[in-house]
């Protein structure tokens, strides 16, 4: 189901920050920003590599995501496009804590932080569902979150704020 909406009428974040960690704490992580966008991720990969129903990632500038103790281990896993993402995780409890995906060629500029690795995960509720289309037939989604059965064009969904944020990492390219 693809359902028009209006990108202002999105839920604004006010708190510019957040700390996230991994099950075992090894992993610390703060985030000096609010999303561009988080994403319900329903496609097939994201559930068998979340081993859930579907995947929520808030997708922020890598720069803007910080190490506060620990490290990660990359881990490259493919994907459909075949341009593959690379999982970042914890090297002791193996936790995935962000991905790094190609996305038009930022695949080090944008880091697709899993929202449920954030001690206040409630914050960060998707603003959009996509590729509903392999979405589990017992998720039931609210009809105030815009849904598509694959992608979307960013231009009708995210904010102008995160558009904006967006064309900063990639300025030879246009939308």
């Amino acid at each position: 189901m693809t359902m028009a909406f209006e990108p202002e009428t999105r839920r604004i974040r006010t708190d510019a920050m957040a700390e996230g960690r991994c099950a075992c704490g090894h992993v610390r992580f703060l985030v000096r920003a609010k999303p561009m966008i988080v994403h319900g991720c329903h496609c097939r990969d994201c559930q068998r590599l979340s081993g859930g129903a579907f995947a929520i990632n808030a997708l922020f500038e890598a720069d803007r995501v910080n190490l506060i103790s620990g490290s990660t281990e990359e881990v490259s896993v493919p994907t459909p496009s075949g341009k593959g993402q690379k999982i970042a995780r914890c090297p002791e409890c193996k936790t995935a804590v962000w991905s790094n995906y190609h996305m038009g060629g930022l695949q080090e500029r944008i880091r697709f932080v899993r929202v449920g690795t954030f001690v206040d995960p409630d914050r960060f509720p998707p603003d959009v569902h996509i590729y509903t289309a392999s979405k589990q037939p017992h998720v039931l989604l609210s009809d105030a979150t815009p849904a598509f059965e694959a992608f979307y064009d960013l231009r009708d969904v995210w904010s102008a704020d995160g558009l904006g944020r967006y064309t900063r990492l990639m300025p030879s390219k246009g939308l």
